[in-house]
């Protein structure tokens, strides 16, 4: 069987092609899910404020209520791993550790990664031979390849859980500032702790996922733990955001002083819209140091072009003359 070889320009248009598909398809996701949570949010307003379903919105991490058979089998197979004692038990609590700061804490979510880690690090390789097999690459060229491909297939799990952790933390940065103020009308309404939290967490649930899952999994915690301070201090561990555990500080104070609930919340509300204006103020201040560079890069080499284009072309048409 003759090898066949591909054109360099071939395989850049095939990348390209493939690297479109791949953004539209997001690009349709995204613009789905709006529109479905738009009008899970509409449904939830004819419905009324009491009967809202927070099972309605997408919650980060939460656990479907049929996964798809691909998913069972890879959550399977790690389970399968993590029970024959491969792993150490240090290493599966750091693992766990990093998906519940990442918002993933279904039951089948450290399997799903352990499997998905294995079978990336099996799979990867083969289909990068295949591909340079197929291709006609020569030996060495393969295996050095092949090798790239099995650590890149171990390790993009993990840089993909880093990403959605950022991302995880970014929206609960967000959605902080909209929670305070909806727990200060709560609080003022007469409502006490865990039922404002409740309500909070079901109400801002369209607008802020991430938040609303943390708010739930406190207001449980509160309900099944006999100490209520320890769950609310849970509220701060359980991301390491300094919003968060700010906000459980205060909560712990409210508790064991007695302090008003709604004045200590209102003033905290303040201090971080004031942060949260004193970041955006120094990223403006930024931005004109940052734009040094690509003016340099991209915009003078362009005037410069513009201004001494024409001197340079009467130039050489008086040298060749």
């Amino acid at each position: 069987m003759t090898p066949m070889h591909l054109n360099p320009l071939d395989v850049l248009l095939y990348f390209s092609a493939f690297v479109l598909f791949i953004a539209l398809v997001l690009l349709l996701s995204g613009r789905v899910e709006k529109q479905r949570r738009f009008e899970a949010r509409i449904a939830a307003l004819h419905r009324g404020p009491d009967r809202a379903d927070p099972a309605s919105f997408a919650t980060i991490g939460a656990e479907p209520a049929e996964s798809p058979g691909l998913l069972n089998m890879v959550s399977g197979f790690g389970d399968r791993v993590m029970r024959s004692g491969v792993l150490s038990r240090q290493s599966l609590d750091s693992l766990q550790e990093t998906l519940r700061v990442s918002g993933f804490r279904s039951r089948h979510a450290l399997g799903l990664l352990i499997g998905a880690k294995l079978l990336l690090l099996l799979g990867a390789p083969l289909l990068t031979w295949l591909i340079l097999r197929v291709a006609g690459a020569n030996a060495s060229v393969q295996f050095y390849l092949s090798v790239l491909a099995a650590v890149g297939g171990l390790l993009s799990p993990d840089m993909i859980i880093r990403l959605l952790r950022r991302r995880h933390l970014a929206l609960l940065e967000a959605g902080i500032a909209d929670a305070l103020d909806m727990l200060v009308i709560c609080s003022q309404a007469g409502l006490g702790l865990e039922p404002a939290l409740e309500r909070v967490g079901r109400d801002i649930g369209f607008a802020h996922p991430a938040v609303a899952q943390e708010f739930a999994q406190t207001s449980q915690d509160m309900r099944v733990n006999a100490d209520r301070r320890a769950a609310v201090i849970n509220l701060g561990k359980r991301t390491g955001l300094e919003s968060l555990r700010r906000l459980s500080g205060t909560l712990v104070q409210t508790m064991q002083y007695g302090t008003p609930l709604s004045d200590a919340l209102r003033g905290l509300a303040a201090e971080h819209r004031q942060e949260t204006l004193n970041r955006f103020e120094t990223k403006a201040g930024r931005l004109s140091v940052m734009l040094t560079l690509p003016m340099i890069a991209f915009i003078l080499p362009c005037l410069f072009m513009v201004v001494g284009g024409p001197a340079i072309v009467q130039v050489l048409h008086a040298y060749h003359q």
